[in-house]
């Protein structure tokens, strides 16, 4: 079986199971703050796709956001990225818009990509050279849409701190502003072609590296807000764009 099978399986497996156990009464610890929260099923979901990965595949290297992976300081050979929940707030509060993600980096190339979408069974996917599906079925490149003609997706502490205030700038300038909580299905907005960008702050690697392979096969923008590459090894502010977006956000940022 090839790998994006054996991907695929997985994915449907352990998404039957947090199905099946998402509303039992789950075991919530803090991690950082009160709205970073993390859960039995996360560290349950996370642990399994670990020991998948090791037992086929065991000279690569895993980052994930439990910390069952391994301490990756450097992007050489096959590397892989899991977020067993993303938008673990949203999977506790809301029982909805949250997504199992993976990605695949050979060298630092991203070469495969799953965002999962459980609550609409939705399976977005990504493989180089090859394009980005939903379901199997192939997405069309997005328009290439400026902000005016555009929504733009955000995370929540642009909203809340003050030293984001070149975003709200730019928030003003599209047609409306989005915030869901899970980094992946904004990710998949973008993707879709449904918003013309996504601005976020401090994201963690297995936030954002599904989404830079989704970018790439489509004609789309993944930079930090420095117009810099994204770092995935390290936390970055993010911008994932049409190109027109992308540079309307660039010149308000005044970079």
């Amino acid at each position: 079986m090839n790998r994006d099978k054996t991907v695929i399986k997985w994915i449907d497996e352990i998404s039957r199971v947090i199905i099946q156990k998402k509303d039992n009464q789950l075991e919530i610890e803090q991690k950082t703050s009160a709205n970073d929260l993390v859960t039995n099923m996360d560290k349950w979901v996370e642990k399994e796709l670990v020991e998948r990965i090791r037992s086929a595949y065991p000279e690569d290297r895993i980052l994930g956001e439990e910390g069952f992976g391994d301490a990756v300081e450097n992007m050489s050979g096959t590397v892989w990225f899991v977020d067993p929940i993303d938008g673990t707030l949203n999977f506790i509060l809301q029982n909805e818009n949250f997504a199992l993600m993976l990605a695949v980096y050979e060298d630092g190339v991203p070469v495969q990509s799953y965002i999962y979408d459980l609550t609409l069974n939705k399976l977005y996917k990504a493989i180089k050279g090859e394009g980005v599906s939903c379901n199997e079925q192939l997405l069309s490149e997005p328009a290439n849409v400026s902000l005016s003609e555009g929504m733009l997706a955000t995370n929540s502490s642009i909203m809340i701190e003050d030293k984001y205030d070149k975003v709200r700038k730019i928030a003003r300038k599209s047609l409306g502003l989005r915030l869901v909580g899970s980094a992946g299905l904004e990710t998949v907005e973008v993707a879709k072609g449904s918003i013309a960008a996504y601005i976020a702050t401090n994201l963690k690697p297995w936030d954002i590296a599904p989404g830079i392979l989704f970018m790439e096969e489509l004609g789309l923008k993944a930079t930090q807000f420095n117009n810099e590459p994204l770092d995935l090894l390290k936390n970055n502010n993010i911008v994932f764009a049409t190109p027109k977006a992308h540079d309307e956000i660039m010149k308000l940022m005044n970079i």
